[in-house]
């Protein structure tokens, strides 16, 4: 589902306010839960342990939150958003506003939603763009997460 459509920085900039795109389905298996773990070190029980975290009110294992919050840039990468033709370079800039609303139970499948805020030329070839990424948990009516991230991207 990668987006194919190639467009100039101007043509994205007149899509700010819209959303743009929208990724593909990604589960959150107990193995990536696991694997996070494994990675960061955050063992807590409510996220490796089914049969502690079975008696929480969540009823069973659920992601890390910043598990959720990594998934953003292959969410992105597997999206039909429109891509700047012509990029060198993209970095992460960092965040604002990031709020987890609700929690992914093992097992679910999550997708991001984008919709682009702002785009900025800082200098020349050097772009800045601000997206709200809401992270949807399929069947349900609140949202995993929603963040604006920034990033800049060279041409």
């Amino acid at each position: 589902m990668t987006g194919t459509a190639t467009i100039t920085p101007q043509e994205m900039n007149a899509l700010t306010g819209q959303v743009i795109g929208t990724s593909e389905w990604f589960e959150m298996s107990q193995e990536r839960v696991n694997l996070f773990a494994e990675a960061t070190g955050d063992f807590q029980f409510i996220h490796v342990d089914p049969d502690k975290a079975r008696l929480t009110p969540f009823g069973g294992t659920i992601a890390h939150g910043f598990l959720t919050l990594s998934m953003l840039p292959v969410m992105l990468e597997k999206s039909d958003c429109p891509q700047v033709a012509g990029v060198k370079m993209a970095v992460n800039d960092g965040g604002n506003k990031t709020r987890f609303l609700a929690p992914v139970r093992t097992g679910k499948r999550i997708r991001g939603v984008f919709k682009l805020l702002e785009l900025d030329e800082k200098r020349p070839g050097q772009w800045q763009q601000t997206i709200e990424m809401t992270i949807e948990i399929e069947g349900e009516a609140k949202p995993a997460l929603i963040c604006e991230w920034i990033t800049q991207f060279f041409v």
